[in-house]
């Protein structure tokens, strides 16, 4: 599954693509829409982007987690060789490298909700300057008619990045220009 980024110039280029992209077979589950103006998409019945999909709420949470797991294990590798408490069961190591890996996931998760979504960075000045990002996770068998209905129908609709599924959110985004074939990637 890959998701096509396209950027739209206002709400009623965003509702004709939404409704053709229902059209070509795309349910709203994998179709989302992230703009300035939220309430615009909510009066249109145009599905918006969620928080996992705008805030860096899953990077983040998996950074502070891997954090939280070297944490955990440097602490119960000092708890066990210094030995304050005397001989622990394994099972109490175990207790304390989760909890403190669970710890830090929460607290990466709190920070992420104070930061823009790390792939979606790029397209910052344009949803602020009032323009929609359209997200499409277009199936394999699906693709290539989304691509095709979208140069077709809305040309206005700028590609703007492939990625292979939005939901890893340490891969990186590939950048497509308007008019050329080549691709950059982006971090």
């Amino acid at each position: 599954m890959k998701c096509l980024y396209y950027l739209a110039p206002g709400v009623d280029s965003a509702q004709r693509i939404s409704d053709d992209l229902h059209a070509v077979g795309i349910d709203d589950f994998f179709l989302h829409v992230i703009a300035k103006d939220e309430s615009g998409l909510k009066k249109r019945a145009i599905h918006s982007g969620n928080y996992l999909e705008t805030l860096d709420i899953v990077r983040e949470g998996l950074l502070g987690a891997g954090f939280g797991l070297v944490a955990g294990l440097v602490g119960t590798a000092l708890l066990d060789r210094l030995g304050p408490f005397g001989h622990l069961p394994g099972v109490v190591y175990v207790a304390l490298v989760a909890v403190a890996t669970m710890f830090g996931a929460w607290v990466g998760g709190l920070l992420g909700v104070e930061k823009e979504n790390k792939k979606l960075e790029r397209f910052h000045d344009d949803i602020e300057a009032g323009r929609f990002l359209i997200l499409i996770y277009a199936r394999k068998r699906q693709e290539q008619a989304v691509t095709e209905m979208m140069r077709a129908r809305h040309p206005e609709a700028e590609l703007s990045g492939v990625d292979s599924h939005f939901v890893n959110p340490f891969s990186a985004l590939q950048h497509r220009r308007r008019g050329s074939g080549r691709q950059a990637g982006v971090a």
